[in-house]
Formats: C-alpha cells, sequence, structure tokens
C-alpha cells in the first residue's frame, strides 16, 4: 500500500510510522492524537475509497497522509460504509503493527467513521462503532470524525 504526504511525496506504510515517530519526537512534552479514517465516494464506473492517517499535534497542526484505490462500483450504501470501517480497521491494525515495531507502543490509534446519528447511516452507528471497539480501537462518528469526513474526504473526488 503506497501513501502520498503533502510534504513528503510518496512512502511505504513503514515510512509513514517512522515518519510519525520522527514528527512525535520533535516536540515531546505536546500530546499527539493519530488518527485514521477512510471515505468514498462512488463515480460512473467505480468507487474510490481514500484511507488516511493523521498525526495531530494537538493545537500545534498536524500531518496526514492517504492512500487511494478505486474498485469496482458498490452502489449499496451499506456495502460501502461497512466496506470503509474495514478498510479503516486493517489500516489501523497494521499501523499499529508498525508503530510497535519502531517501538512507540504507547500510541493508540483512534479511528474515525463516516457514520452519525442524522441521515441515513444512523441505523449502522450501533453495529460499526461496536465492530471497531470489541476490535480494541477508540472509534468516532461525526461531528468528531474529520479524519474521515475532512481529510480522507478532501481526496475521494474523481
Amino acid at each position: 500500500m503506497i501513501f502520498r504526504s503533502p510534504s513528503k511525496g510518496e512512502m511505504s506504510l513503514q515510512d509513514v510510522a517512522k515518519d510519525i515517530k520522527n514528527y512525535t519526537n520533535e516536540d515531546i512534552k505536546q500530546a499527539y492524537k493519530l488518527i485514521v479514517g477512510t471515505d468514498s465516494q462512488n463515480g460512473q464506473t467505480g468507487s474510490c475509497f481514500v484511507s488516511a492517517i493523521i498525526i495531530h499535534r494537538i493545537g500545534k497542526g498536524a500531518r496526514y497522509y492517504y492512500s487511494k484505490h478505486i474498485i469496482e462500483k458498490v452502489s449499496n450504501m451499506k456495502q460501502r460504509i461497512f466496506y470503509e470501517a474495514s478498510l479503516s480497521l486493517e489500516l489501523a491494525d497494521k499501523l499499529s503493527e508498525q508503530l510497535k515495531n519502531n517501538h512507540e507502543n504507547d500510541m493508540k490509534v483512534e479511528i474515525h467513521l463516516d457514520i452519525g446519528t442524522r441521515g441515513e447511516t444512523k441505523e449502522l452507528v450501533k453495529e460499526i462503532v461496536g465492530m471497531i471497539v470489541g476490535s480494541g480501537f477508540d472509534a468516532k462518528i461525526k461531528p468528531n470524525a474529520s479524519g474521515a469526513s475532512s481529510v480522507a474526504d478532501k481526496h475521494t473526488k474523481w
């Protein structure tokens, strides 16, 4: 899986983990939040999925990395939302493993989901949040899910 960073260009997940460690080591007195989120958008010929990793230096900015892939169109909204959540869960798991390899065991990953208590995704909240929390990660939904609804969404445009 290849990630893109607006400031660093193309990177592997291993490179992303190293960059996160370097970024947090620049100012060890600051608090950090590590976020993974996925969003998607349907086009005429397929569905574009973007997964983002954000390292947020609380109150002092952030860095992000994203990976984009296009698959056959997923018209069913429920299937698309579950696929977004599963992509985020898989990425959070792989990222956690890479961070452990870099001796960053204390970095907890928060998963941001593009669902909320209003609109057509409201009936999916309990099930999807349960899947994420049951896997050992914190889950955030709209309006507190900027990793999915802002960062990843920004790169889903065809």
